[in-house]
């Protein structure tokens, strides 16, 4: 089917008159993302579910929908109003209590990675992990405990290999002088900030197996 197809099924189908061809190819190209109905439309036309549209969930909202869940029955099993828990899917900003989060956690069976996706904090747990490998990591070893509840000894391990792996880099941007081996390093450097965050999953999940 192409997205001409798709976009008449959508409209005649599911009454959705302002869908064309070319809104269905920039969903397609991850130019836009549909919306609630849209994908509900979007998933009957192909004769599909809408998690298999949606690939590897990383919003709340895609865990939710993944699981085949609407979202009255997830504010309900987790102890909100539908009104509230709605605003915080629509702002990617998790502000249940802690025994909402669990049940949050165990309902869509997030993995703590995800967890702490969904719930927002994905930005300021790269700006600790950043601080902890460009200064001294004993420092962040409590606020990123606190974001991340880990074994203490398994967090300590991990941000001290992190600190070792990125101040090696930077030493040997240094060491090299001005050639073309210390831009290469330097931009190691800086490509590891970038992707902080898959190193420090990708070091726990070493760790921890």
């Amino acid at each position: 089917m192409g997205p001409e197809h798709v976009a008449y099924g959508m409209r005649s189908s599911y009454g959705l008159p302002y869908v064309t061809p070319d809104l269905v190819a920039a969903w397609e190209r991850g130019i836009a993302v549909p919306s609630a109905p849209e994908l509900t439309a979007l998933a009957g036309v192909l004769w599909c579910s809408q998690g298999e549209l949606i690939g590897v969930p990383r919003t709340l909202r895609e865990h939710r929908v993944a699981r085949g869940l609407a979202a009255d029955d997830l504010a309900r099993s987790v102890g909100l109003e539908l009104l509230a828990y709605q605003r915080m899917e629509e702002s990617g900003e998790w502000r249940g209590n802690e025994r909402q989060s669990a049940t949050l956690a165990e309902v869509l069976d997030l993995s703590l990675r995800d967890f702490v996706t969904v719930t927002g904090r994905d930005d300021k747990l790269a700006e600790l992990l950043r601080s902890a490998v460009t200064t001294r990591w004993q420092a962040y070893a409590r606020p990123v405990g606190k974001m991340v509840p880990l074994d203490r000894r398994l967090l300590e391990n991990v941000l001290q290999e992190m600190h070792t792996d990125y101040q090696g880099r930077m030493a040997a941007s240094l060491s090299w002088g001005d050639g073309s081996a210390a831009t290469d390093a330097g931009e190691l450097g800086q490509d590891f900030l970038d992707q902080i965050i898959d190193h420090f999953w990708a070091m726990i999940q070493r760790s921890t197996y």
